[in-house]
């Protein structure tokens, strides 16, 4: 085992051998260290209250799927095609750009552009993956350690499909995205447990849904469109989760302490709304600058339909929670976002939709 530890994550692109196969002395963990004041908590009370949590525990539990055998794997999407739609609202002086690229670059730019996206949903589910390792421990109450738990084997199960897919059918990581792990950082090394919920359930979940809502909407690949849709599945469950439990919890904070998170909720879907963008593609294949790059991706149809996504879920949630206070709302409207607040939050599932059995290979129905 060989263990490398650095100041931060990699910068430089990764590219996977089609015929890697790595020993356990050839591998060497790349490691960055963080530290959090995380406070712990036992539970002695093992009574198991019949509420939404316990049903959504034993629903995870019923839907447990193994990523190594319920994909198909067997399938490779033809070198010669491309992964996601292309955006046909491009700008027109984009358009000329793409459109002087060979047929062979617009297909190698598809690729590139699929895995700097799933790269950033890779690095997210390690963040979620560790946020609910430490729920588990911290969260008070008897039936959020089991969920929690649950939840931290299903962002495992997510860590290892999106590498598995990166690396067997596409053979490129791209770097964290900078504002990902700022506020992956914010969540991790706060010792307040409740915003970890907050940071994680709300918005970290909300923008996994988001994202890969998204993409699912625009891939010509049906082995990714089965992995995001069975992601997706695990996803809602997480938000439902967090929605149910934090409505009870913050009503026993002082108004100062709802502003304090209310402030911070705010904050992250900045973050989410205009900084997290891909621009490494764009900058390589378009020949734009980083800052064009990034006017070009917040101008595009998928941006929009991923803007959609994301604020019809995280800005309803927020109201139910109570995080949606007198003081930010002027912030979120200066965004363009209240627009979202009376859709539908997640405080109720369908849960018949939610125990259906997972839909096959070739069988997942389309987003509408």
């Amino acid at each position: 085992m060989k263990i490398h530890k650095q100041d931060g994550p990699p910068e430089d692109l990764l590219y996977f051998d089609e015929d890697i196969n790595l020993t356990q002395k050839q591998v060497e963990d790349v490691v960055e260290i963080f530290h959090t004041p995380l406070t712990g908590a036992y539970n002695w009370d093992y009574t198991v209250a019949d509420n939404r949590i316990k049903k959504l525990y034993e629903l995870g539990k019923e839907l447990n799927w193994n990523g190594s055998i319920d994909l198909n794997w067997d399938y490779t999407h033809p070198a010669d095609k491309r992964i996601m739609e292309p955006d046909e609202e491009l700008p027109h002086e984009t358009l000329d750009a793409y459109n002087d690229l060979t047929e062979e670059e617009k297909i190698l730019f598809d690729r590139h552009s699929t895995a700097e996206l799933m790269s950033q949903f890779l690095h997210g589910e390690q963040g979620a993956l560790l946020v609910a390792s430490q729920l588990a421990s911290c969260a008070p109450t008897y039936n959020a350690k089991l969920y929690a738990a649950s939840q931290t084997f299903d962002e495992a199960r997510h860590v290892e499909v999106f590498n598995k897919y990166l690396q067997d059918k596409i053979g490129i990581h791209y770097p964290i995205n900078p504002n990902l792990k700022l506020l992956l950082d914010k969540i991790l090394t706060d010792e307040r447990w409740d915003l970890k919920f907050i940071g994680m359930q709300i918005i970290i979940e909300g923008l996994a849904l988001a994202a890969f809502q998204m993409l699912k909407a625009i891939t010509k690949d049906p082995l990714l469109k089965q992995l995001l849709h069975y992601v997706v599945r695990d996803e809602a469950r997480h938000v439902t989760f967090g929605i149910n439990y934090l409505e009870d919890y913050l009503k026993t904070l002082s108004p100062e302490e709802i502003e304090d998170r209310a402030q911070f909720a705010y904050e992250a879907c900045v973050i989410s709304r205009d900084r997290l963008i891909n621009t490494k593609s764009e900058q390589r294949f378009l020949k734009m600058t980083e800052e064009e790059a990034r006017e070009f991706s917040l101008n595009t149809g998928s941006f929009e339909l991923f803007r959609n996504f994301l604020f019809t879920r995280v800005m309803p949630n927020l109201k139910r929670i109570g995080l949606l206070t007198d003081s930010v709302r002027p912030k979120f409207e200066a965004l363009g976002l209240l627009e979202y607040e009376n859709a539908p939050d997640d405080f109720e599932c369908d849960w018949a939709e939610m125990k259906k059995p997972l839909e096959k290979f070739g069988q997942i129905p389309e987003v509408v």
